[in-house]
């Protein structure tokens, strides 16, 4: 997959976060379940850091958790995700951040399904953007096009 360096946490993006974006990608808060754009979002695309606008997730790797946030089994690049011990509300997590664009995204949970590795990156539709597959070339992700048209359908 090539990479691009552009990427970068953009202090006019952040100014034009919505209230709950802000809350969210900034001050590490989380969006309620159920109640958020892109839970039971089943189109074919990417997912983007709304801050950095950096590739996160792709729809290939969505699934159902039945918990109300989108899930992942795990991101684009393994690389542009940062994990860090989170210890609030009285429990011990792993947060999950964009490398470039140090939004809070979410967590990531060891109760995914087992045969894609058993990890379950939950994630606020508030910390992304969807770039629909039939718009990634204008959007400038025309390269991400590849991890929906592999011979056999898998990553």
């Amino acid at each position: 997959m090539p990479r691009q360096t552009q990427y970068h946490r953009n202090p006019e993006a952040v100014s034009r976060l919505d209230p709950e974006q802000y809350r969210v990608t900034q001050e590490g808060g989380t969006e309620r379940p159920f109640a958020n754009a892109y839970w039971d979002n089943h189109e074919p695309g990417v997912y983007v850091d709304v801050v950095s606008g950096e590739p996160l997730f792709a729809s290939a790797d969505k699934y159902d958790s039945n918990t109300g946030w989108p899930s992942f089994t795990r991101p684009i690049a393994g690389t542009d995700v940062v994990e860090r011990e989170d210890s609030g509300h009285g429990m011990i997590r792993t947060e999950v951040r964009s490398l470039h664009g140090d939004s809070h995204l979410g967590h990531v949970f060891p109760d995914g399904p087992a045969d894609e590795g058993g990890l379950r990156y939950c994630i606020n539709s508030a910390s992304l953007r969807f770039i629909h597959l039939d718009d990634l070339e204008k959007e400038g992700y025309g390269e991400y096009r590849t991890l929906f048209t592999s011979d056999t359908g898998e990553r």
